[in-house]
């Protein structure tokens, strides 16, 4: 534990390739289910965000995704043509629009979910409370949370 407080630029890299190869298989598990929506990646990333804020809108899903209006619109438009998400508009400001999961959204949610809770439940079950809890700081201080 010691020599992490010196970390040499070798164990950097280290660190980000296992972030790299995390974030692909998590990401990977549920490939086959977005294919059969013809959804991606991005699909599924705005679908995660979209489920954890509920009625956030469509600025704050640009935010939070740090992609352009045109790709965000594209991936929108996907999602509201298969069904699995609404747009209403603001309660507080009508002229933004708030974007909520559908039934459909919410069970297609459910299923990806599932495939990604066997990789992290798999991945945590070991560890006691206190290493979760020092992990998930430390990835909070990685997205500068």
């Amino acid at each position: 534990m010691k020599d992490l407080l010196y970390l040499k630029d070798d164990q950097i890299k280290d660190f980000i390739e296992q972030i790299f190869y995390a974030y692909r298989e998590t990401y990977s598990d549920p490939k086959k289910i977005l294919k059969k929506y013809s959804f991606g990646t991005a699909h599924h990333r705005a679908i995660q965000l979209i489920e954890r804020h509920e009625g956030l809108t469509v600025s704050d899903l640009l935010n939070k995704l740090k992609i352009t209006k045109q790709s965000l619109n594209r991936v929108l438009r996907d999602l509201i043509i298969n069904k699995a998400i609404l747009l209403k508009k603001g309660e507080v400001d009508s002229r933004r629009r708030q974007i909520f999961l559908n039934e459909k959204g919410r069970k297609l949610f459910e299923e990806i979910f599932f495939e990604q809770k066997k990789r992290i439940y798999n991945a945590l079950k070991n560890a006691d409370a206190d290493s979760v809890v020092k992990f998930k700081n430390i990835l909070k201080k990685i997205i500068n949370e």
